[in-house]
Formats: structure tokens, sequence, C-alpha cells
């Protein structure tokens, strides 16, 4: 089972960016999916997911109206759409996993699968 992030890069203040998380070893379309980011010294932040069905999507206040998460599930893999990065953006992306409908979608321990971040530097 992997869950491999990619597309991260510089970006300047305004610019977009999008990253995309692929899975292997099992297929997601029994799985809701969320992004977190983490910087160092800061605990692990939500920042948006997808259930199972792809029907709903859940954003953190500090993405909402900016990011849009998404799912192809043919080719096992998600999106997270960035929009009008901000600074405060900056950090390690990371995409996890969690087995048909999540209780809350923002609480890490509800995701049963979690892969390697993907950076995103947003610059003023």
């Amino acid at each position: 089972v992997q869950l491999q992030a990619s597309g991260g890069g510089l970006v300047q203040v305004g610019g977009s960016l999008r990253v995309s998380c692929a899975a292997s070893g099992f297929t997601i379309s029994s799985y809701s999916m969320g992004w977190f980011r983490q910087t160092p010294g800061k605990e692990r932040e939500f920042v948006a997911a997808i259930s199972w069905s792809g029907g709903n999507q859940y954003y953190a206040d500090s993405v909402k109206g900016r990011f849009t998460i998404s799912r192809d599930n043919a080719k096992n893999t998600v999106f997270l759409q960035m929009n009008s990065l901000k600074p405060e953006d900056t950090a390690v992306y990371s995409c996890a996993a969690g087995l048909n409908y999540l209780r809350t979608y923002y609480q890490a321990e509800e995701y049963d699968y979690w892969g390697q971040g993907t950076q995103v530097t947003v610059s003023s």
C-alpha cells in the first residue's frame, strides 16, 4: 500500500499549484481521502477531504474558497488545486486514506494510510 504525493514546488504569492496523490496497492474508490500539511515545529494541520463517494468535500477555514479537492477513481488519484496561494500555505503536503465514511474528516487518527509529502513553498 502506497500513497505518493507529487506536484509541489516553489510558487509566488497569488499563484496556483496542483498537487496529486497517486495510490497503489489498493483502490481508493472505497476510501475517503484527505490532505494535511505540516511545517517544522508545528502540528499537522487538516487542509481538505473528500468522501469516498466524492459527493462531499470538506475544507479548513484557512483554505476555503481557494483550494479544491477532487478525485479520479479511474486513475486512483486525488488532487488538490491550490489558488491564490499565500506565504502561510508553505508546508509539506501529505495525503491520507480512510475507509468509507469518516466521522469528522479532519482528525488524522481517522485515516488508515498515509503517504510521503510534497513540499509547497510560497514566496513573497
